[in-house]
């Protein structure tokens, strides 16, 4: 037994609270470092950024950051053997981390890597662009060069902080580019911009609706050939791409069509935060390496599954990713955009931050009843690596939120 008692409310269907459960919190999984360098896998976890306490993170403000919490979370990750993909969508961008603090995470971001050795690679997009700027632009070359220009200089902050570029969609692009040229045009010129093979970034509509007909088409079919034709012109200059359309058939023969391509290989880095377990397991043509928002929040158990992959233990690896399913599915529910929500109120849980915050004002982005059930979820999995710290926590949010603890 864990020493942590704690009442968790139940509801009903409209939400109302009808009693409570009296839970004894679980102990942490059997969650391992590894000793060295993971290598059946290249695994990223999208990671977080911690607000700072007391500053105005509101929506439309500017964001301040704790840098020491923000760090700290990374430092986490890089010692279970994970890579940090930073400056993602779970950092934020376009929903609260404005481009000056962006650029700040990037640069504060790769240099701790740096420090210790670790993988980072970093988003590049065009969100330095004001959304009424963008709103005012005209399909047609002015506006793809406004775009083109606004990419080159996010990569070049990138490249400049020594970090891995990860070519993000554009808000911008969906909304002028006229059709599939229109991207291959931008995209032309933003690869030859890069120093260092990158990953391309396809995010799905769940994620972002503004990033509706990407590749210049809204049938994922005709979207595919155009993304496929761009990495064929460009393969030398593609590490890998990541796919965030929770599809795991799509992702599968999309990663069979890159690694039937001549040449250079090109690793499929999943974004299915729905379908991980098995797209990292495999089958028997091949797996998914990872970049996922989701590991974030898992990453002792992401780890030790690696690290049984790397022992040639493969049902065991599918077994402890598998167990975090459940809870995944629940973080990424739809609207899946409030996902980061989850990743922060459980980094609070757990200690890694002082308050239950986002900037931006995006912890509101989910209800007592979601996170009541993501503290129950977690607690199965083992993923509360402090028992008796997060039934605290827990109580303390629930009197706050108007539930008896």
């Amino acid at each position: 037994m864990s020493g942590a008692p704690v009442a968790l409310p139940v509801f009903d269907d409209e939400g109302r609270v009808t009693g409570s459960e009296a839970v004894e919190l679980n102990a942490p999984g059997p969650w391992t470092t590894p000793s060295g360098p993971i290598t059946s896998r290249i695994a990223f976890a999208a990671a977080h950024v911690v607000p700072q306490v007391g500053a105005e993170n509101v929506p439309g403000a500017p964001a301040v950051v704790d840098w020491d919490a923000t760090l700290a979370y990374r430092h986490r990750i890089w010692a279970h053997g994970l890579g940090v993909a930073d400056a993602m969508d779970t950092a934020q961008r376009g929903m609260g981390l404005d481009w000056a603090a962006t650029q700040e995470l990037v640069r504060r971001s790769a240099a701790e890597a740096a420090s210790v050795g670790a993988r980072i690679a970093c988003g590049a997009g065009t969100d330095q662009l004001a959304p009424e700027a963008v709103a005012a632009l005209d399909p047609g070359d002015a506006a793809l060069k406004i775009v083109t220009d606004a990419y080159r200089e996010q990569v070049h902050v990138v490249q400049d902080a020594g970090a891995q570029v990860i070519v993000m969609a554009s808000r911008a692009l969906a909304r002028v580019a006229r059709g599939p040229e229109d991207y291959a045009r931008v995209y032309d010129a933003v690869l030859a911009e890069a120093d260092r093979p990158v990953i391309l970034h396809w995010l799905g509509t769940m994620f972002d609706p503004a990033l509706a007909g990407y590749w210049g088409s809204d049938a994922v079919d005709e979207a595919t050939a155009t993304f496929l034709d761009l990495i064929r012109a460009h393969q030398p200059r593609v590490d890998g791409v990541k796919v965030s359309l929770l599809d795991a058939a799509h992702e599968v023969g999309l990663r069979r069509s890159l690694a039937a391509l001549p040449g250079s290989p090109v690793r499929l880095y999943t974004g299915d935060d729905f379908n991980y377990p098995e797209l990292i397991a495999g089958d028997g043509q091949g797996h998914s390496d990872a970049l996922l928002g989701i590991f974030a929040a898992i990453y002792p158990a992401a780890s030790t599954a690696l690290q049984a992959f790397d022992a040639g233990d493969a049902a065991r690896g599918h077994e402890i990713l598998a167990s975090t399913e459940a809870l995944g599915r629940h973080i990424f529910a739809a609207p899946t955009y409030y996902y980061k929500t989850g990743i922060a109120f459980l980094s609070w849980l757990n200690g890694f931050q002082p308050g239950f915050s986002l900037v931006g004002g995006l912890h509101s982005g989910r209800s007592l009843r979601h996170l009541v059930e993501l503290a129950r979820l977690a607690d199965g999995c083992g993923m509360l690596l402090d028992p008796p710290l997060a039934a605290a926590r827990l109580r303390a949010f629930l009197t706050t939120n108007g539930v008896a603890a």
